[in-house]
């Protein structure tokens, strides 16, 4: 039932898991710990379909907006391209007309 609950014993699972690499000072780790997991998070219980749609393009253009890859297409890790298969989304979004749309609501690629 809580949700920060289960996400810390699992990062904490995951790094006591990992082998010790190098030496980490130990104010470092007393602020930051290993530096493995980003320290906070949001938590967001999607409203409905169009949240829902607004998330799994944030997520599929999130490569290109960081200059990973040209096209969401070109990143191998994503879900988009089962989204593709599904017919979700055509094989070519992500490409100018999506960066004209999100520079106009605001966002610009980093």
């Amino acid at each position: 039932m809580d949700y920060s609950e289960r996400w810390r014993q699992i990062k904490k699972g995951f790094s006591k898991a990992l082998p010790e690499i190098g030496e980490t000072r130990p104010e470092v780790v007393a602020r930051f710990g290993r530096g493995i997991w980003q320290n906070r998070f949001w938590e967001h219980t999607i409203r409905d379909e169009k949240d829902y749609a607004a998330h799994m393009d944030y997520v599929h253009f999130n490569p290109v907006k960081h200059r990973l890859v040209e096209q969401p297409r070109d990143w191998a890790f994503s879900t988009f391209h089962r989204c593709v298969r599904k017919g979700i989304y055509p094989a070519t979004w992500g490409m100018a007309d999506i960066v004209a749309e999100l520079e106009a609501a605001g966002e610009r690629r980093a």
